[in-house]
Formats: structure tokens, C-alpha cells, sequence
């Protein structure tokens, strides 16, 4: 077939397809963030014009005992949801990796939750947890136990909204699994059957070793999730009692929204950007630095 030479084609037609993405991202994404880069080094109410006060919200942040109480609660909110959502989602993946009929009926019924929005799995889970009415305190109290305050007690608090969102993300995570699963050779599980190898053997000395790169994948994207838990908070405790569950991502919605120092929010925002930052870089440096041949 001869060559057919598309005379209109001009060095610039590709950015002319890529125009309207390009200003989408710059409008929506890269501006307001270089815009909130510079509010947070100001004094703004939304109303008055921004007044520039250097490192004047940095300081207080770092002055204030609140603060890092929040901080320390994004950082035990995140590994628990990073824990839980990694072992209950490769443990419904390795249940489920099977090919029996209306298997697709549970993984779906798994997936479930994870398209459900997260205010509505608030509100029912603040009923299900309620301390008068909630079916988990009657089920409690029905075996002789005395129940728990689990949204007013400040010890439990952000452990059961984390929980919570372990189990509302959790079958996401199990899809993820469940394709390397599916990936890993039959053969090779067969062969170690035929050695002998019982099922936890093949598990942790071939499964395991062969899934790592969806861990560290289910991992990196686990630990960017579990900060943005904006919505179950938000539905279930609005950060109580006190600030025993309030988090970074919240506290920039209290700041901006609810106490007008949208200054003051920006630069928590930038706070807990650093914070995924580091993370994320510490996250990936530990795997290269594990995936490296011993000397």
C-alpha cells in the first residue's frame, strides 16, 4: 500500500489535542495550587484581602499543641488503615482466587462498599455503632459485656473510623491482589505440592514472594489513600469528641470553611503534602533498597 502523506498535518497538531487537558490541568489543578502555595504564607478570611505574614502560619503550627495531636492522629489513622486494608485484602483475595460457580456474585458483594459513597457508610455506620440503639452494643450487651463508647470514647474514636474505612476500601484492595494472584504460575504451586509443601508453606515461601510487587503497589497507593479520609470523619464524628479524631485533611476544612483562615489551612494543606511526600519517597527508597543484590 503506498504511503499516504497527511498534508494538513502540522508540528503543532498534537498540542492542539492536548489543549483542552493541558488547560484543564492548569486551571484546575497546577493554579490553585501555586495559589495556595501563596495563601499560606498570608492572613485571609475569604473576605478581606490577604495579608502577608512570611512563615507566620508555619510558626504557629509548629507552636501549637494541637497540632501535632492532629498530626498524630493522621499518622494512627494511616497505619491502620494501611495494615488493615493490605491484610483483609489479600486475605479476601486468596479466599476468593477460585473458580467455582457464583464466585463472581461474592467478589462483587465484596467490591460493593468501595462504589458506595462514603458519607451514606458513615451515617449507617453511626447508627450500627450507636451506644443505644446500635446492633453491635445489643449484640454486646446481650452476651453479659458491657459495650464500649466507640465514637465518644476518645481511645477508640479514630481507631473504629479507621476500621471503618478498612472495610468500606478493603475490596478494592482485593481486586488489586486477587489480578497477582492470577498472575502467579499454577505450575509453579503444583510443583510445590508435589514436594510436599502444605498450603501455609506455599503461601509464605511462593505466593507471598511472588505477589511482592502488587504489596508494594497495594502499599504505595494504601498509604496516599489513607489521608484522605476527609468524608467518614466528616459523617461520623466531625473530628470529636474533642480532637481525639480530627486529622490534617479535616482540620484544613475546619480552618478554611468553619474559622475563615484560609492562610492557616494552606499551610496545613502543605503540611500533610510534605508528609505524603516523604512517605511515599521513604516507601519506594525501601524497596529499591530491598530489591538491591546483597554485596
Amino acid at each position: 500500500m503506498a504511503d499516504i502523506t497527511y498534508k494538513w498535518h502540522k508540528s503543532y497538531t498534537p498540542w492542539l489535542f492536548i489543549f483542552p487537558t493541558v488547560l484543564g490541568l492548569t486551571v484546575f489543578r497546577l493554579i490553585p495550587i501555586a495559589w495556595s502555595f501563596y495563601l499560606s504564607f498570608t492572613d485571609w478570611n475569604l473576605l478581606a484581602k490577604p495579608t502577608f505574614i512570611q512563615l507566620g502560619n508555619y510558626k504557629e503550627l509548629l507552636a501549637s499543641e494541637d497540632f501535632i495531636t492532629i498530626l498524630l492522629n493522621t499518622l494512627q489513622f494511616s497505619v491502620v488503615y494501611v495494615i488493615g486494608s493490605i491484610v483483609l485484602g489479600l486475605a479476601l483475595a486468596v479466599l476468593i482466587n477460585t473458580k467455582i460457580k457464583g464466585i463472581s456474585a461474592f467478589r462483587a458483594a465484596i467490591y460493593l462498599p468501595v462504589v458506595t459513597s462514603a458519607v451514606a457508610v458513615g451515617i449507617v455506620w453511626n447508627w450500627i455503632l450507636g451506644p443505644t440503639y446500635g446492633i453491635v452494643n445489643n449484640l454486646i450487651e446481650a452476651i453479659g459485656i458491657t459495650p464500649p463508647y466507640w465514637l465518644g470514647d476518645p481511645k477508640l474514636v479514630l481507631n473504629t473510623v479507621a476500621s471503618v474505612q478498612v472495610w468500606k476500601m478493603s475490596g478494592y484492595y482485593m481486586i488489586i491482589f486477587l489480578a497477582g494472584l492470577q498472575n502467579i504460575p499454577a505450575e509453579t504451586l503444583e510443583s510445590a505440592r508435589v514436594d510436599g509443601a502444605n498450603h501455609r508453606q506455599s503461601f509464605f515461601g511462593i505466593t507471598l514472594p511472588m505477589l511482592s510487587p502488587t504489596v508494594f503497589f497495594v502499599l504505595t497507593i494504601a498509604i496516599i489513600d489513607s489521608f484522605k479520609n476527609f468524608e467518614l470523619i466528616y459523617s461520623m464524628t466531625k473530628g470529636g469528641p474533642g480532637n481525639s479524631s480530627n486529622t490534617l485533611v479535616y482540620d484544613v476544612y475546619l480552618n478554611a470553611f468553619v474559622y475563615y483562615r484560609v492562610g492557616f489551612a494552606s499551610a496545613i494543606a502543605y503540611v500533610l503534602l510534605i508528609v505524603v511526600g516523604l512517605l511515599t519517597v521513604a516507601n519506594f527508597y525501601i524497596r529499591k533498597h530491598h530489591t538491591q543484590p546483597l554485596d
